[in-house]
């Protein structure tokens, strides 16, 4: 396949960005358009559930790249240019005022939107989710000290905003049907470490699921039921966090093959020869489950860009993600689910400690608190399939990178 003459991209989150830019680095001097669907310049989400609601990070923290990056490199940033329909056929996208927009070749970068919760009251005002920086002002107005917040999903958008909630005085309550939320990607020991954190914050946890939502407009609040309480809780702000729906609405009108996300290749490439799709809503063919992670947004865009100028794709990374709270990072590599056993290293009680997911020699996962070093080096050993001596993992005087030398 030749090399496309003019690309755009549809959607400037870190997908979008890390796209434009590995084709600018790859050598590509063709036109170069990244569309975005809101305003100001592209930037990081992230920091949204942490330091932006801690009121630490202003818009310019968050940028992904400066503003004159986009004129150094070509890249023609449209800001506010909502793509309404893909046009394969036609070499096109068409936006919400009816222009077009000719491509050689279009990447989908649209991210996904949050699950709203499926319940009478749902919708209701003091409902709010966090995807936006606009979102994030508006859910910071009201984490006030003595604020009534009650936040559904204690993945790591819930569990992130309920600890800068707590952080900032509110009284929060965090409801999650799973009683040790996230032990399968990172392990029971690391999952019930954290969540028992939530409780020595001054977290209220409920385990159970949210039956509806019922205003209160006399006392400007909102009743919470729920199926682990017997009464409602009262709040005055409720927050959603119960993951996202992938923005495949443009794929499938033009007849891409989707489901749970835009099925690509290796090289993010789709069912279409002339449309790619990376982030958030690329799901790689052969696989169950999306990676809704930064580190993978980044390399989709890097596979993306070696595909489109005829590349090797990059070396196959394990997936890395992280989760900042109360004063602690996570950080895992892989998924627990994919262990036959684990092994610690480090106590539990002592507050950082790391836990291995090995397959019978083979290190597949490995998370830990306050211990990037750790998942660094696991990360390496797992990439390279080298077979690990468990007594080695969980001994804390053996230097872990010595593994690599075996």
């Amino acid at each position: 396949m030749s090399t496309p003459h003019r690309i755009v991209v549809v959607g400037a989150g870190l997908a979008g960005v890390s796209t434009c830019d590995a084709l600018r680095a790859g050598g590509f001097d063709g036109d170069l358009l990244l569309l975005s669907a809101e305003d100001g310049l592209p930037y990081d989400r992230p920091p949204l559930s942490k330091d932006v609601l801690l009121g630490k990070a202003r818009y310019e923290d968050l940028l992904l790249r400066p503003a004159a990056w986009y004129a150094d490199n070509a890249v023609e940033l449209r800001t506010g240019a909502v793509v309404t329909a893909l046009l394969p056929a036609e070499d096109a996208v068409e936006l919400a005022d009816g222009r077009r927009i000719t491509a050689d070749r279009v990447v989908l970068a649209t991210g996904g939107t949050p699950r709203a919760l499926p319940v009478e009251g749902g919708d209701d005002r003091a409902v709010h989710t966090l995807r936006t920086w606009d979102d994030a002002l508006r859910l910071g107005e009201r984490l006030l000290p003595g604020a009534r917040v009650a936040v559904v999903g204690a993945g790591l958008i819930g569990a992130e905003t309920a600890a800068a909630a707590a952080a900032l005085g509110c009284r929060v309550t965090l409801i999650d049907p799973v009683p040790v939320p996230l032990a399968a990607a990172v392990g029971s020991d690391i999952a019930r470490a954290l969540h028992h954190r939530h409780a020595e914050a001054g977290i209220r946890l409920v385990t159970g699921g949210v039956e509806r939502i019922e205003r209160r407009t006399a006392a400007d609040e909102v009743l919470v039921h729920t199926t682990g309480s017997d009464a409602p809780l009262a709040a005055d702000t409720v927050v959603v966090g119960i993951g996202i729906r992938p923005g495949t609405a443009l794929a499938e009108a033009a007849g891409l093959h989707t489901g749970n996300g835009v099925v690509v290749d290796d090289r993010q490439r789709t069912s279409h020869p002339r449309v790619l799709a990376v982030g958030d809503l690329a799901r790689r063919d052969g696989h169950t489950l999306r990676h809704e992670h930064w580190d993978a947004a980044q390399r989709d865009g890097q596979a993306a860009a070696a595909g489109l100028l005829g590349a090797a794709p990059p070396a196959g990374q394990t997936t890395w993600f992280w989760s900042d709270r109360h004063g602690s990072r996570l950080e895992a590599v892989g998924t627990m689910a994919d262990a036959e056993r684990t092994v610690l290293r480090g106590a539990p009680d002592h507050g950082s400690f790391t836990v291995f997911g090995l397959r019978g020699d083979h290190l597949v996962a490995a998370a830990a608190i306050d211990r990037g070093r750790d998942i660094r080096t696991a990360r390496r050993i797992i990439d390279r399939a080298a077979p690990v001596d468990p007594s080695r993992l969980a001994d804390e005087t053996a230097d872990l990178r010595a593994l690599l030398r075996v």
